[in-house]
């Protein structure tokens, strides 16, 4: 499993988002470079569309997308992942499998990179994470639980 490069992401959060102030929804756009290694997370109120929306970006749908929400057990980080459906690059099982690898490290780029808002508001990392696997493959499509933030630090 590949481990997070703190000196490899870069964080922009969008106007009107506060770096230590809750604000619910609280979005995430992660995408990467191929090239580089470098990672562009994108906080803000919406998720970032301009990040997501280069033609290959497109193809390849290897962006993640992932919320600070309310549901039914409270607060919770739920991360989106595209498997399959739709014209990407890649089996759905090769895909998910990939999606797998680097699941520890997206969840550990989301908390290192909004790291002052869990460091002002400590009880959140005791939400739970949620990964929202998108197939239109039923094998695929799922939701796995991926124990505490707090894990990810």
């Amino acid at each position: 499993m590949g481990e997070l490069r703190p000196e490899k992401l870069h964080v922009t959060f969008h106007a009107g988002t506060s770096v230590r102030e809750l604000s619910l929804p609280r979005r995430y756009t992660l995408t990467h470079s191929d090239t580089t290694g470098d990672l562009f997370l994108s906080i803000g109120a919406e998720y970032d569309r301009k990040q997501i929306s280069a033609f290959y970006t497109r193809l390849m749908r290897d962006e993640v997308l992932a919320e600070l929400k309310v549901d039914g057990q409270g607060i919770s980080l739920h991360v989106y992942c595209h498997v399959s459906g739709g014209f990407v690059f890649g089996t759905a099982g090769w895909r998910n499998d990939i999606l797998h690898h680097h699941m520890h490290m997206v969840v550990e780029a989301l908390n290192y990179g909004d790291r002052d808002l869990f460091i002002a508001h400590p009880e959140l990392n005791g939400v739970p994470v949620k990964v929202n696997f998108k197939s239109s493959r039923a094998k695929y499509n799922h939701i796995e639980n991926w124990g505490l933030l707090r894990a990810y630090e």
